[in-house]
Formats: C-alpha cells, sequence, structure tokens
C-alpha cells in the first residue's frame, strides 16, 4: 500500500513544495466549501442525484428545485462513477471527490515523458485553474487526466485501458472523444478500434446493472436533446454577459457584435485545423510532436466549445503548460508574452486578485479564451511546420 501512494502522490520520490501546494490548496479550499450551502455545493447535489435518479429510474435532466437548481448535462455513464461519492454524507463526499479529481490530474502530469521541472511547471501554472474547478466541484481535471493518460497508455501500448478511458469520457461528458486522433500513435490501431468497440457496447450497458435497460437507452435520447437545449442557451448567453461560452466564437460575437454568426464557421476550420498535423505521417513516432498535438487538442476542446466556462480551463491551461515546457528552458519572446497573457486573462482574471473594472471587461468579451486562441495558433502552425528534430527539448522516459 505504502508503495501504491508513493507511485501515485510523488513524482520524484521526494518531498517538493509545489506538490505540497498543490495537495494543500485544493484540499483547504474544499474544506471551506464543504461547509457551505451555495452554488457549489450545488453541483455535488446535481452529480450525486445522477446515481439516485438512475437507481430510482427518474429522467436524469429534469429540474428538481427540491434538491437542486439547475439542470445534469453527464451522460448516463456517470451514475457510476459517481456512485462511491453518492452513498456517503455530502461532507464526506465533497471531500473525497475534490481530491480525488485533484490527485489524478497530479498523476497524469506526472507520468507525461517530460523533465522534473518540466511536470513541475504544469502543475504550478495549472494550480489556480484547478482550484476553480475544485471549488466548483467540476470533473473537468479528471477528464482532463483521462485524455493525457489515453495519449500515454496508447504511447506505452495499453491498448485496451487507452479505449476504456477514452470511451468513458467520451459517454460522460463527450469531451474524451478528441482522444481517438491517438489512435494514429499506434502501429496496432486495429486492436485499438477493437477494445473501443468492446469499451462502447460494456459502459453503455454498465449503468443499467443499477437501473433497466430502457430507461438507461431512453436517457441516451434524452441526453442528447438536453445537450443540444444547452448549447443553445451558451450561445445566447452574450444577452446576461455571464460566464458562460468563453469560447473563442463567444470572444468574437461579444467583440464584434455578429452574435447571430453560426458557430460552423469557427468549428469546422478548427477540426480541420486540429486533423491537418495527421498527415506528416513521418511524425507520429515523435515524442515532441506528440506532445504538441497533445497540447493543441487539450487547449482546442475547451476554446471552441459553447459549454466553456471558467472551471473548464484547467484542461487549456495544462495544454498550454505542455507545450510551454516543450520550449525550455529559454523559451522565445513571445512564449513569455503568452504566458503573461495567459497568466494575466485566463487565470487570474476570475480571481480576486484581479480589479474588479477590468474583470467585468474580461467576462464582458470573454477575454479569458484569447490567450489559449493565440496559444493555439502557434501551436497549429508548430504542428503543421516544424521539423521536431531538436533532440535537446526537456524529454524523458515516462
Amino acid at each position: 500500500m505504502k508503495a501504491f501512494v508513493a507511485k501515485i502522490f510523488d513524482i520524484n520520490k521526494k518531498p517538493n513544495f509545489i506538490t505540497v501546494l498543490w495537495f494543500l490548496v485544493p484540499f483547504v479550499a474544499l474544506v471551506l466549501e464543504a461547509q457551505k450551502e451555495n452554488i457549489f455545493i450545488n453541483n455535488y447535489l446535481i452529480y450525486k442525484n445522477v446515481f439516485w435518479h438512475t437507481f430510482q429510474e427518474k429522467n436524469l435532466y429534469n429540474i428538481y428545485p427540491a434538491e437542486y437548481f439547475d439542470k445534469n448535462h453527464y451522460g448516463p455513464l456517470f451514475a457510476i462513477l459517481i456512485a462511491p461519492f453518492a452513498i456517503l454524507p455530502n461532507y464526506i463526499g465533497i471531500m473525497l471527490w475534490g481530491m480525488v479529481n485533484v490527485s489524478i490530474l497530479f498523476y497524469a502530469v506526472g507520468k507525461l515523458p517530460i523533465t522534473f521541472w518540466g511536470k513541475n511547471i504544469i502543475l504550478l501554472l495549472s494550480l489556480i485553474e484547478t482550484l476553480t474547478s475544485t471549488q466548483n466541484l467540476q470533473f473537468n481535471p479528471m477528464l482532463c487526466s483521462w485524455i493525457i493518460l489515453s495519449y500515454l497508455t496508447i504511447k506505452n501500448n495499453q491498448l485496451s485501458l487507452a479505449a476504456f478511458l477514452i470511451v468513458a469520457g467520451t459517454f460522460i461528458k463527450l469531451y474524451g472523444v478528441v482522444g481517438l486522433p491517438f489512435i494514429f500513435f499506434t502501429k496496432d490501431y486495429k486492436k485499438l478500434i477493437g477494445y473501443l468497440i468492446l469499451w462502447a457496447i460494456i459502459l453503455f450497458c454498465l449503468p443499467m446493472f443499477i437501473s433497466s435497460p430502457e430507461f438507461i437507452y431512453q436517457s441516451y435520447i434524452d441526453w442528447f436533446h438536453v445537450l443540444v437545449e444547452k448549447n443553445t442557451e451558451n450561445v445566447n448567453s452574450y444577452l446576461n454577459e455571464n460566464m458562460q461560452d468563453i469560447s473563442v466564437m463567444g470572444f468574437f460575437k461579444r467583440v464584434t457584435g455578429y452574435y447571430y454568426l453560426a458557430n460552423f464557421y469557427f468549428i469546422i476550420p478548427a477540426g480541420i485545423m486540429m486533423l491537418l498535423p495527421l498527415y506528416r505521417f513521418s511524425k507520429w513516432g515523435n515524442t515532441n510532436f506528440q506532445l504538441t498535438y497533445l497540447a493543441q487538442l487539450l487547449i482546442g476542446l475547451v476554446i471552441f466549445s459553447t459549454s466553456a466556462e471558467s472551471p473548464t480551463y484547467v484542461i487549456a491551461v495544462v495544454g498550454f503548460g505542455i507545450w510551454y515546457v516543450l520550449h525550455a528552458p529559454k523559451p522565445a519572446l513571445y512564449l513569455y508574452i503568452l504566458l503573461i497573457l495567459v497568466l494575466a486573462l485566463t487565470v487570474f482574471s476570475p480571481t480576486d486578485l484581479f480589479p474588479n473594472i477590468l474583470q467585468a471587461i474580461v467576462v464582458k468579451y470573454a477575454l479569458k479564451s484569447l490567450p489559449c486562441f493565440l496559444a493555439w495558433l502557434f501551436i497549429s502552425y508548430s504542428l503543421l511546420f516544424n521539423s521536431f528534430d531538436n533532440n535537446s527539448l526537456p524529454h524523458e522516459k515516462a
């Protein structure tokens, strides 16, 4: 047991200030939040009731004002994931749920094939966003971990586990589907496709063990409809100037006033741009190329999603961190400028450290997305035109 804990929680097998900070800050925040009855606890009540409503065969996407406000937007498989926490008293469940999310992201970053220094930079850059997501009791840190681990398990030829992570992420929050392009990083792609099909069948049916097949089948149909409805609400969020649709589309529409411009004008080119690098067949086995592509996907899935909100940006900032440390120890000037923009507009703008008058401007125009979008453009260019032959980048065996 001691060896297992050491493997999970100690990147370099020795005490580390950033490691202590990584766990201590969210833990203290969770202790404080768990004692309150506020919007953040409401998120957890939605989550735990995905399990209980599945068990009771009550519509997963209705509004239940006596239990919580807002709606559930996660897939039926989430009932299985949240089950161990849902059966516990709220205070304990909240603490465990938050710390499991923090721990799994720590583990995923720790497994990246980069230096110990690079891992610590990624953790430090993403600490505030992780805290924001944890305070909101969000699933995003865990989902980010699954995407990273889906890449790493494919790289290490653990194809069944990779397929499980991709399918599970997709069946819970759709974002996990971005792990599919990693299929090009293995020669055993046929085996991986087979595992994807197998896990899709298993995980689709798994919630039926605590409910009925008819209820789960109908729940997936209901999930589709509620996601379409949610997308419409997000697109129209500019009317309230709130923290929804913090995306490239939201930024462009709020700045220009073209609020009714169709999202596909952004999403289709972005999708093409994220697939184009895969034509560079000779680079598929190059770790630099793979990590840069991972960074592009992590950022892209957030900034081109109408569901992007502040707690979602932990995924994008981790992606930025991965790309940034690949250019250590002496990044180019534009990287320093991007780092400052990411820290100012993306990371610190929603916090109390940012002046209220500037914070209002950032929210009004969805400026939180801008630095990540600029980074995504640089990354996309790099993937298409860089040689990736520099062996001095900070890599080490995972």
